[in-house]
C-alpha cells in the first residue's frame, strides 16, 4: 500500500465508520447521518479499500456488525481528529474575538466553592468584556476530555493529569484532613490517628473523585480493606454525615466549610500526601490573552489559599 493512498481519505469517511460502530448497523447510521444506506456502504468501501483492510464484520440476516480490530484501531484515531477539528473551530472562533467574548473554564466543586468566587470577582473587574462560563463535573478525567475536543478553554485538574494534549501549571497544594463529630474522642487527641486507625473506622467518602481512589489505596497498604459505608460527591452531604455519627471522612482540606461547628477537623500531617492541584489547557490551541490573563490570577489566588491553610 502506498502512503500516498490516504489522500483520499476524507472526513466523511471516518464519520461513517464511526455512526456505523455506533448503530450496529448501516441503515440506522444512514439515517443518523441523513445518507441512504448505500451512500453509507460505498463510503464504508471506499475507506477499506484506502486502508488497504476490512474494517466492519458483516455477519448478515438480523445480527448487528461490528468492527474487526484494525476497524477499532482506526476509529480510535478517527475520535482523535474529530477532537482536533472541535479544538481548530473553537481556536477560530477566540481569534474572531479578540479579548472580548467566552472563556469556558471546567471545574469541581471544592474549586467552584472556594476558590472561583473570589477568582472571578477580580477577574471580571480586570476584563468586563469576557464572558465567563463554567462546565463542573465530579471526575476531572471527563473535564480533560472536554479540553481536548476544545468545548473547554481551561480546567482545573488534579495531578497526576491522564496523558493527552495537555499542558498546566501547579496551583496550590491541598492536604488531607480527617473530618469527625466535634464531640469525637479523636478531636479531642493530643495526636493524630494513624492511617492504621483511621482505616478500623466507618468511612464516608466520594463516589467518583479521581483522588478518593488514590486515598483508600493509601489505607489498603495497612493490610485492612477501607469500610466505607456511604459515598457522596456532594461535599455538603459527606460533612453532614459526618456530622451525624455516621463514619469519618478522609478529605482535601477545601473541600470543608469552616464554619460547620458540628465537626472537628484533624490535620494529619503527611500521613496522606497533598492533593496536587492544577489547571490545564490544550497545548496546540491558541491561547488568548484573557486565558492567560486567567491562569496568572488563579496562580496568586491559590498561593494566598496555600499560605492561610499553612498558617491556620
Amino acid at each position: 500500500m502506498q502512503a500516498d493512498e490516504w489522500l483520499g481519505l476524507e472526513l466523511r469517511h471516518l464519520i461513517a465508520l464511526k455512526a456505523v460502530a455506533e448503530e450496529g448497523s448501516f441503515g440506522r447510521a444512514a439515517t443518523r447521518l441523513g445518507y441512504t444506506q448505500s451512500a453509507i456502504s460505498q463510503q464504508i468501501a471506499v475507506l477499506e479499500r484506502i486502508v488497504g483492510q476490512r474494517l466492519i464484520d458483516r455477519p448478515g440476516g438480523s445480527r448487528a456488525i461490528s468492527l474487526t480490530e484494525a476497524g477499532q484501531l482506526l476509529l480510535t484515531h478517527a475520535d482523535g481528529i474529530a477532537a482536533r477539528l472541535q479544538a481548530a473551530q473553537a481556536d477560530l472562533s477566540a481569534l474572531a474575538v479578540g479579548d472580548a467574548g467566552p472563556l469556558r473554564i471546567g471545574t469541581y466543586q471544592s474549586v467552584g466553592a472556594r476558590v472561583l468566587p473570589t477568582l472571578l470577582r477580580s477577574f471580571h473587574a480586570a476584563w468586563p468584556k469576557i464572558d465567563v462560563t463554567l462546565v463542573e463535573s465530579a471526575d476531572d478525567r471527563e473535564l480533560l476530555r472536554l479540553v481536548e475536543r476544545g468545548e473547554v478553554d481551561l480546567s482545573f485538574v488534579v495531578y497526576p493529569l491522564r496523558p493527552g494534549p495537555f499542558e498546566s501549571v501547579e496551583l496550590m497544594r491541598d492536604p488531607y484532613v480527617l473530618l469527625t463529630p466535634e464531640d469525637s474522642a479523636l478531636a479531642r487527641r493530643d495526636r493524630p490517628p494513624t492511617l492504621r486507625e483511621i482505616v478500623e473506622l466507618p468511612l464516608i467518602g466520594y463516589r467518583s473523585c479521581r483522588t478518593t481512589e488514590q486515598v483508600e489505596e493509601r489505607l489498603r497498604m495497612t493490610g485492612r480493606e477501607p469500610r466505607v459505608v456511604f459515598r457522596s460527591d456532594d461535599n455538603y452531604t459527606v460533612q453532614g454525615m459526618v456530622a451525624a455519627g455516621i463514619g469519618v471522612a478522609l478529605v482535601p482540606l477545601l473541600t470543608v466549610d469552616p464554619s460547620d461547628a458540628r465537626i472537628a477537623v484533624i490535620g494529619l500531617g503527611d500521613r496522606v500526601p497533598a492533593r496536587l492541584i492544577g489547571i490545564a489547557w490544550h497545548r496546540d490551541r491558541l491561547r488568548t490573552a484573557a486565558s492567560n490573563a486567567f491562569v496568572q490570577a488563579a496562580q496568586s489566588l491559590c498561593e494566598r489559599f496555600e499560605k492561610d491553610a499553612v498558617a491556620a
